[in-house]
């Protein structure tokens, strides 16, 4: 083979590695670009809220204070109770659904390599809005004239759903069905990336079915997990639509999480600066919580 041959060989490949970094680094600066405009100056006006005395009559600002409006927010009992409810509905919420959706893979990963289009059926719940979601469910468990209770109430059982005894189950009972097939649509996807060759060689080796799953599937799919985690735990620990619509943060403040307690103190209170501070401190948690499990899922990736 001649030499000079390589060399325009490799040349070639050169420039083509070279003009795919370009169009990398140009998709890569327009996001950027489109980010910093879309949430740019939002996210420096907060900051300057924050730091700063401000009310509905003056957005501008009585003058700088310093971290006196964190010390106020994080100082307030009642943000504690928010955190502690918002983290144990994220938790709670977080195992069922990733949970049920692994069942889902399993199960269903044979049925939909031949019948994709039901993947879109499952995916129906996903695509409501959590706020009409909250409406939806308000009606259907009305205690006077919602359906569910109406039937139940036939069968010889009374429950309102949406009392202090079952309220905290109903909630979760939504997020969990309107959020589990996202669980479901990313880890399906992780599940049919992996090479058909794997599954012949487990069944030479006797792994079939459950075995399979558990044993090849699994560790395989680990990344997706811990990313589908820790993206489903932020979403409910932040949650507030189908909540606020549902109950309002009660009976009491049963239900109220970190978001309606700082949608309260904002706009019932008028605490603008706590409350700016809060979704300040809330933003910063919530992206090192994220970098936190990319990195852990990156550590996890067997490629």
């Amino acid at each position: 083979m001649r030499p000079w041959i390589d060399r325009a060989r490799f040349g070639a490949g050169m420039n083509l590695q070279q003009q795919e970094r370009r169009s990398a680094r140009i998709f890569l600066v327009s996001m950027c670009v489109f980010l910093a405009l879309i949430l740019g100056f939002p996210t420096l006006a907060n900051i300057w809220f924050s730091f700063n005395e401000v009310t509905f009559h003056n957005l501008t600002g009585d003058g700088f204070i310093g971290f006196r409006n964190y010390r106020i927010a994080l100082s307030d009992p009642r943000l504690w109770d928010a955190v502690g409810y918002s983290i144990k509905f994220a938790v709670i919420c977080t195992v069922f659904e990733v949970g049920f959706a692994l069942l889902l893979v399993f199960a269903l990963h044979p049925l939909l390599l031949r019948r994709p289009w039901l993947t879109a059926i499952l995916m129906i719940p996903m695509m409501v809005s959590p706020a009409l979601m909250g409406v939806m469910y308000r009606l259907i468990l009305n205690e006077f004239v919602g359906i569910v209770p109406g039937y139940l109430e036939k069968l010889g059982f009374t429950l309102n759903f949406l009392s202090l005894k079952y309220i905290q189950f109903t909630v979760i009972a939504i997020e969990v069905l309107q959020w589990t097939p996202f669980a479901f649509l990313i880890l399906l996807t992780a599940r049919q990336s992996l090479p058909y060759d794997l599954e012949e060689a487990a069944a030479i080796d006797g792994a079939t079915g459950t075995r399979f799953n558990v044993l090849v599937v699994l560790p395989l799919i680990a990344p997706a997990i811990i990313i589908v985690s820790f993206i489903r735990f932020i979403d409910s620990f932040r949650v507030f639509d189908h909540i606020f619509v549902l109950t309002g943060g009660g009976p009491g403040n049963s239900t109220t999480s970190l978001s309606i307690y700082i949608y309260k103190i904002f706009f019932k209170q008028n605490d603008l600066g706590p409350a700016v501070a809060l979704s300040m401190t809330l933003l910063v948690a919530t992206l090192a919580l994220l970098y936190f499990g990319l990195k852990l899922a990156v550590r996890r990736d067997p490629a």
